[in-house]
């Protein structure tokens, strides 16, 4: 790589990483895999990621409000 090109980073979502552990973790509880599930085009495999995902959007928002109310207590902004 010469100095005048620019390396390209994909920018994330701070607790994306997270969020897909969590789908992940939802799904193996119900015992599926995540990468064959997404996969599937039939209706109880879209059920299942979208239960999946408002159950990690639920995690990271109660994750996220734990955080705040330690911040809170500590006087941080």
């Amino acid at each position: 790589m010469t100095t005048n090109e620019i390396r390209e980073v994909p920018v994330e979502e701070p607790l994306a990483e997270i969020e897909r552990h969590l789908i992940a973790a939802y799904v193996a509880g119900a015992g599926h895999d995540l990468h064959d599930l997404l996969k599937r085009p039939d209706a109880d495999a879209r059920w299942l990621l979208a239960d999946a995902s408002r159950y990690a959007s639920e995690t990271l928002s109660e994750i996220e409000a734990r955080s705040h109310y330690l911040h809170s207590l500590r006087g941080e902004a």
